[in-house]
């Protein structure tokens, strides 16, 4: 957090708190941090998806687990905030070149800030991990979204009418020393995995990288570095396209098109119905 100028001393935080291992650990790190810093400005954030069976048990672990703490919480879900869970979602999409994943993180991300400017928050901190930032940083690679890439260096930038930051304080943590660290914690955490995730190329990134890794140890944080770098200078250009963003002629929300991604997935789905 001090390597990159993450939070201040003023600052509300709304974390995003799914009830897995990342975000429950982030939730329970920050919480010791604030309160050895003597700061109380900070709240958990939840989406439900709208996914049948899989979201209920992990709702109930996040209550739970933020009354333990003393962190207020506040719970949305896609159907409030959209007119649509996930289930509803792929039951409308037109074909499967419209994943889940690319729709649920569509939602997600525009879900995050709108919970967080509720609740008064200028931070959102988000518990993506090390492993996380190489396979978006790959998917982002493949698919030619250059841009992208410049907006993941973990320098936190001001977004959105209402200026709010996004925080990564674990991007240089390993997934697998977070399980370690949240089993040692007795952090509890749901371990089902989302039944729509296997359509995206993440899993298959997230495989063929940790294979590497096996055999060649140290080369995932080898790339994370290559690739903060690389990040690092894009930024300059791609930030210069970004304060030049447009409000949605729908939503009234800034895009970079006439139209924001979430608008035109709605409007997709709405067409497909």
């Amino acid at each position: 957090m001090q390597k990159f100028s993450m939070l201040s001393h003023s600052d509300k935080v709304a974390i995003g708190v799914s009830g897995g291992k990342d975000s429950l650990a982030l939730l329970y790190v920050l919480k010791k941090f604030f309160e050895e810093h003597n700061r109380t400005k900070l709240l958990a954030i939840t989406i439900d998806e709208g996914i049948n069976g899989y979201r209920d048990e992990s709702l109930q672990i996040v209550k739970d687990f933020c009354s333990q703490l003393k962190v207020e919480t506040k719970i949305s879900s896609y159907k409030d905030l959209f007119g649509l869970g996930m289930d509803e979602a792929m039951q409308e999409r037109p074909s499967e070149k419209m994943t889940s994943c690319s729709m649920c993180g569509t939602f997600r991300r525009r879900a995050i800030d709108m919970l967080a400017e509720s609740v008064g928050a200028n931070v959102v901190a988000t518990a993506h991990n090390l492993d996380d930032q190489l396979q978006t940083f790959m998917i982002n690679l493949l698919s030619g979204d250059t841009e992208r890439i410049g907006w993941m260096y973990p320098e936190p930038v001001q977004y959105g009418s209402n200026g709010l930051r996004k925080v990564k304080p674990f991007v240089e943590i390993y997934e697998h020393e977070i399980v370690f660290y949240a089993v040692l914690r007795d952090i509890p955490f749901q371990s089902e995995e989302c039944p729509y995730m296997h359509e995206s190329i993440r899993t298959d990134l997230r495989e063929f990288l940790n294979k590497l890794e096996t055999g060649h140890a140290g080369i995932k944080y080898n790339a994370y570095n290559s690739m903060t770098k690389i990040s690092k200078m894009l930024k300059t250009s791609y930030m210069g396209s970004l304060s030049h963003s447009k409000e949605c002629l729908v939503c009234g929300r800034n895009s970079n098109g006439s139209i924001c991604s979430v608008c035109k997935t709605l409007q997709v789905l709405a067409k497909s119905k």
